[in-house]
Parts: structure tokens; sequence; C-alpha cells
């Protein structure tokens, strides 16, 4: 069973065990709880997963009954159940009998207890424990009707752990790849500052690295065993559950010990955490953002989080947390405007999700996460946020069949590297605003080309070297006509010249900054720069500089109609800039003197810096390649920079609406049997009209349970002719179908 199969599903993490304090789980809350949520459109829940003492409240004695009530009630109402493990918070009887199943943060320095995931899950006393409870629960419920998946672990890859096991185990690790430490000298350039190895035994621990070699190759095996750990998980499910369950786990995207990709091949499917900033973050155009963490801040950066976890297996993803009220801490409480929650669901929606599901159901009065709001707050009584998860739950019982087998349409590729974002973390090339280095510089960069995909009314999918690389550029180029590898700083000659190949089968190859910089050990290459790329793009370089301001760019005072390779000028705003970083791109060869200029060798410049010094060398430049096309972008570009340039670079969008209000988005999927789904937002407070571009079969109609968007918009299932306008309301949104 996928979970992604037929519908999309609607629900909320569900804890009755987390019970008011001084009060036992009541049964008449219970039934409470579940017909609420049936009236509210649930189609499941997820349990069990945070409360390992309640499975076994002491050392080899489980009670396991406490959930019945739960799973017998939820399948009485037709709610389905993910039933999670609860191995990634560990009881205080096994940390008080069994300290040496600590994690440590730093060599011989263990975690303090009194959060979660502060285990070493390598251990032989972990492990033995661990696979116990699973077992035992598994066991237990395998065969209830109401459990449909199975949640191993949680939110895993928190921690870079540092025990002793397991950097003998990184030594093992090193020594099956790379033979004898010769090697690994070689590899490594360890003869700087006089770290080569006479003996495996001479490897230093990592508290005090600063070898970036080393800590690439720590990074990959760190993530190496929070894979193994979830396969491992998954694999003992497996053997006990039934065959029609699914198994994933909820995957939070920022953690440091983490590789998505690798992890999501051991899953079902890939499930995640979907956090994003309300209120006035969801303004579109609007707030700047940052790179994705445990949340994210600005409309485009929701859509980007959808389209890194569909990247994850290339395929529909679960949402498994979600916004319900306020999130974070007690400080952070900016619950949702009117219309907002369905606004995101259906964004999700949109971008691949086959569930959505609220964390939590209910408020917790205790604990860390007090604060952290429920769909009902502490009085226990549904409200607004109730109310208005109604109204997305009945929609999606009517809609959510039509987008089950929906592919969500793209119109640029945007490549993403977990390696490339490690070596960048070892090696910052961007700062943050006091200075410090950023190591965020990687996702900092690959944001800002997302970003101006999307505010290009762009369709962006977001692609991973692992599938990418394996596929034929080709093929890629007639999916993806536009393909942004922006600070692919760690590649190997095969992946760089698999970019040209693309470019010659026709594609649209926009090179950003840092790309190609380094090889797969994270080495300087010795090529001219971009490695391996320069001929083809026509522009090389052999400085960069760091912006402590942002610059001005400025178009070449010639435009680039005319030019020999027949580009079509780049419409440069006025208030485009260059920010963080600068490769001083010199168009034509280093061989052949110099700054070439345009020509049979050199790219056409279509943007330079308006400054004294940095005037001299290109910002953006482009130049044929093949049946394609080379664009290299010298510079991490601002919003105005990054819109223009990848809506230059792209066809049509797909979605086909024309002259739309700056607040609307529209995102588009392709049905099993050819019809496109248009699911268009309005991010603002202002009403607005839009023009269909075709007809269209209105399936969920603007307004927020009334009609708030206009009086006169069309009901659901109603036709919309051609040229027809429709109208929306404040942060209202509308789906429709047409023929594809």
């Amino acid at each position: 069973m996928s979970l992604t199969d037929d519908r999309v599903r609607f629900g909320a993490a569900y804890y009755h065990e987390y019970h008011r304090p001084g009060e036992d789980p009541r049964p008449e809350r219970l039934a409470q709880d579940l017909d609420q949520m049936a009236a509210a459109g649930f189609t499941v829940i997820r349990v069990g997963e945070s409360v390992w003492t309640t499975w076994e409240p002491e050392e080899g004695r489980f009670d396991l009954d406490w959930l019945q009530p739960v799973l017998d009630g939820a399948h009485e109402q037709g709610i389905d159940v993910v039933l999670g493990t609860p191995t990634y918070a560990l009881p205080p009887w096994m940390v008080r009998r069994y300290p040496e199943v600590a994690g440590e943060d730093a060599t011989g320095r263990r975690m303090g207890w009194g959060a979660r995931q502060e285990a070493d899950f390598t251990h032989p006393v972990f492990r033995f424990h661990a696979e116990r409870v699973l077992r035992k629960i598994v066991e237990r419920y395998r065969d209830h009707p109401a459990v449909v998946g199975w949640q191993v672990d949680n939110e895993p890859g928190l921690h870079l752990l540092h025990n002793h096991g397991i950097f003998q185990r990184f030594v093992d690790h090193l020594r099956a790849e790379y033979g004898d430490v010769e090697t690994l000298n070689r590899e490594w350039g360890l003869v700087y500052w006089s770290h080569r190895l006479s003996t495996w035994a001479d490897l230093w621990t990592p508290d005090g690295n600063a070898q970036p070699q080393y800590d690439l190759a720590w990074r990959r095996f760190q993530a190496g065993l929070t894979t193994e750990m979830i396969a491992w998980q998954a694999d003992a499910v497996r053997a006990l559950a039934r065959d029609d369950q699914a198994v994933t786990t909820c995957i939070a995207y920022d953690r440091p010990a983490l590789e998505d990709v690798e992890l999501s091949r051991a899953l079902d499917v890939t499930s995640g955490n979907a956090y994003f900033g309300m209120q006035d973050a969801l303004e579109h155009p609007g707030v700047a953002g940052a790179p994705q963490a445990w949340t994210v801040r600005g409309t485009w950066a929701l859509f980007q989080a959808a389209d890194m976890m569909f990247s994850s297996k290339d395929a529909p993803f679960l949402v498994t947390e979600t916004n319900a009220q306020a999130i974070g801490g007690p400080e952070n409480n900016f619950p949702a405007y009117r219309g907002q929650w369905r606004q995101a669901a259906w964004a999700l929606v949109a971008r691949g999700a086959r569930m959505v599901e609220y964390w939590h159901w209910h408020t917790l009065h205790y604990g860390t996460e007090t604060y952290w709001g429920g769909v009902v707050p502490h009085n226990g009584r549904p409200g607004r946020t109730y109310r208005e998860l109604a109204q997305i739950g009945a929609e999606l019982g009517t809609a959510g069949p039509l987008l089950a087998s929906a592919r969500p349409d793209a119109d640029v590729g945007i490549v993403y590297s977990s390696e490339a974002r490690w070596a960048l973390a070892a090696q910052p090339s961007l700062t943050r605003d006091d200075g410090t280095a950023d190591t965020n510089t990687y996702p900092r960069v690959v944001s800002a080309f997302y970003r101006g995909a999307f505010d290009a009314g762009l369709q962006a999918r977001v692609v991973r070297p692992a599938a990418l690389f394996d596929d034929s550029p080709a093929d890629v180029a007639a999916r993806l006509p536009v393909l942004v590898a922006a600070a692919l700083y760690t590649a190997t000659d095969a992946q760089l010249d698999w970019l040209l190949a693309y470019a010659e089968a026709g594609g649209h190859l926009v090179l950003g900054p840092r790309t190609g910089y380094a090889d797969h050990e994270a080495r300087a290459r010795t090529d001219v720069q971009p490695a391996r790329l320069s001929g083809a793009a026509g522009v090389w370089y052999e400085e960069f500089t760091n912006l402590l301001e942002p610059v001005r760019v400025v178009s070449p005072g010639e435009r680039a109609d005319g030019a020999p390779d027949g580009a079509r000028g780049l419409d440069v705003p006025a208030g485009a800039t260059a920010e963080a970083w600068v490769d001083c791109l010199l168009p034509g060869s280093p061989d052949a003197g110099g700054a070439g200029g345009a020509g049979e060798h050199g790219a056409t410049v279509l943007a330079r810096y308006d400054h004294p010094h940095l005037g001299e060398f290109a910002a953006v430049t482009t130049r044929v390649h093949g049946a394609g096309r080379v664009t290299t972008v010298g510079t991490v570009p601002g919003v105005d920079l990054a819109r223009a340039v990848v809506g230059w670079a792209a066809p049509a969008p797909l979605a086909g609406w024309q002259d739309l209000p700056a607040s609307v988005t529209v995102s588009t999927s392709t049905t099993a049997d050819g019809r496109r789904v248009h699911v268009v937002h309005n991010w603002s407070w202002d009403r607005v009209e839009v023009t269909a571009p075709a007809g269209l079969e209105l399936v969920v109609r603007p307004g927020h349970g009334d009609t708030s968007g206009a009086d006169d918009v069309p009901a659901a299932g109603a036709s919309v002719s051609a040229g027809e306008r429709v109208a929306l309301g404040a942060w209202d949104v509308l789906v429709a179908v047409t023929a594809g």
C-alpha cells in the first residue's frame, strides 16, 4: 500500500495519552475528539510515536492495550491510523540502567538527558531495546483494520554523534573506501599542516578538525548511519506487518545528519514536516524569506519546501506535520489569517502532497511544546482553527481523488545537492550580516534562484543528483527546458559533463556561482573556472569577491538582441542587484588573451555591475551550445535580478494564465488521464480578478466557506469559459480542471 493511492488524506497527530494533568485519559473525551475529527473531514491520524515509557513503563514490562480504544474509535469513524514506533524518545530507565547508550556531541562528552534523540542509536543496547518494543507494538496492532501504515522513529538525524564506537566505525569505513593511509593522504591532501597519517590509528577525532575533506567524509558517514538506522527499523516492521501497510518516517529536512534521498529509499513513501510562517509572512510578493530550516518564511519558501519533499523520491509525499495554530515557543504566536490554512493546504497538495496532517489535535497543557498550538486550543473547544480546517476537509473529500493521480508540472528544474550543502557548510562562501561565515551558504544560493522562478510565475521542480545524473540528458531537456545548477560546488567530472550534454541536447543550462569549483572530495579544481564548463559557457574567471552590500546590476549598454549567438535581450529591471558574492566573469577564453567578448568563443553579456571596479566584469552571460544554451550568473541574484533571469530563460509557463495580479500564483498538475488541474491563490488582502486561459470546470470555488471572495463567484462544478473573469477574495484559493 502506498498511502498515496486513491485520495488525499487529511488529519492530525493525536495523542489521547497526553491528557490533562491529574486526569486519566477519558473515554468520553476520546469519543468527542473522534466525532469532531470526523465532522471536520479527517480521514487519518498519527499516533504513538513519542511515548516509549507508556509502551514500556519499566524494562521488560509492556503496556500495549492502552491504544486499543483509540484505534477502535478511529475505525468506527472511518479514520485511518499511521502508528509510530517510539524509538526517538528514550525512557528514563534505559538511561539510568545503561548510561553507555547516551549519545556524545563531542568525544567523551555525553549529551544531557531531558529532551529527545540523545541516544547512540548504533549501540547494541539501544538496538536490542528498540527492536523489542517495536516488535511488541507491531505484533499487537498489525491486524487492526484501522492501521494503514507505520512511522518508524521521528525526525531522524538531529545530532552528529561522536561516540567512540561510531568513530571507530568511521575509521573502518575509510579503510574500506580508500584502502590504505597513503591513498587517504593523497586524496585528502593531508600533507597540509603536517596531517599525513602513518597508520589508521593516527586519524584524529572530528572535534577540532579543520580539514574540509575530512568534514565532508564525516557528514557523509553520519548521514549513512541515520539511513542505516531507519532502514533497519523499516525492515523490522515489514517483516511483521501486513503487506498492505506502508512504512515511512517523518523527515525534518534541516537535520545535520540526514541525506533524505538515500534515507527515502528505505521507505515506501516520503513523509516530512512543512512548517511555515503565517500572517504577513505569506504575503506575495513580500518577505525576503530565508533558506529552509525547521520552518520557512515566504510563500515561495512554502512551495520550495513542498518541492523538496517531492524530490526525495521524485514522487508524491505525505505531510506528517504542519501548522495548526501558532508554532514554536511561547514567544512565537502568529496564527494564520482567515483563509491561510486553506491556502497552505492547497499549495502543498498542488505540489504533490497526498496527506496533510496537522501537529497536532489538542494543544498541550504541559511540557516543552505547551504553546505549540493544536487544532483545538487549551480549553478543548473547537474554534476558528477547527472551523477553517473543516472547510479544507470537505474540499479535499470532494476534490482529493482528482489530485491523487496528478503529477505537479514544472517549467524549470532546480538542482539540489546534499553534498554541496555539506561542503559549503564546512567552507562557507557567504557571510552573515555580522560578518561571520554563513553555514547556510548553499541553501541561500539555491533559494535565490528558486524564488526567482517562483516570482516569475514559473513552476520549479527540485531535482537531485542521484536521479538527475542517471537519466538521459536529452530526456531531461525534453521534460525540463531550463535547468538551474547554482552553487553545485562539489561535482564529479561525469556530472559536469552531463550538464554540458543537457545543453547540447537542447536544454537551457543556467549556471550559478560556485558551480563546479571543487571535485567530489571538495578539492578546488585546477581547471579554468567554471571547471569543465568554461568553454561551452564562453566565459571564465580567476578571481571572486564577497560583497558587503548589494551592488546594482544594469544592462551592458548594448542590448544583446542582435548578438552573434541569437540571444534575445534580458530586460534588467531597475531594482536588480547582486548580493553577497561575485565570480568575476570574463567573456571569451584565457587562451585568447583575456576577455574575448561576444563572438565564436565568447559569451554575450546580458548584464554588468554598476560599480567602478566590478563594472569590468560580466554579471550575466549567455552562449549557444549545441542545440541549447548555457547562461552563467556570476552572483547571488537579488529578488529582481533572479526573477528577470529565470523568467528570461524559460519558455511561456505551462499554466497558461496571463496578466495575473502580482499577488496571484498558479500551480498546475497533470492527471493520469491527461487533464490539467489548476490551483490559483491570491496571497494578499486585496480582492482580485483572474482571467481563465481555457475552458475550466470549477472544482473548489473561491471563498472561505461563504461568499467572502465575491458575491458573483461561480459555484463548485460550474463551467468557466476561456476569457471569463473570476474573482478571488483576500487569502483565497480556487481549484479548477481542464483537458490536458
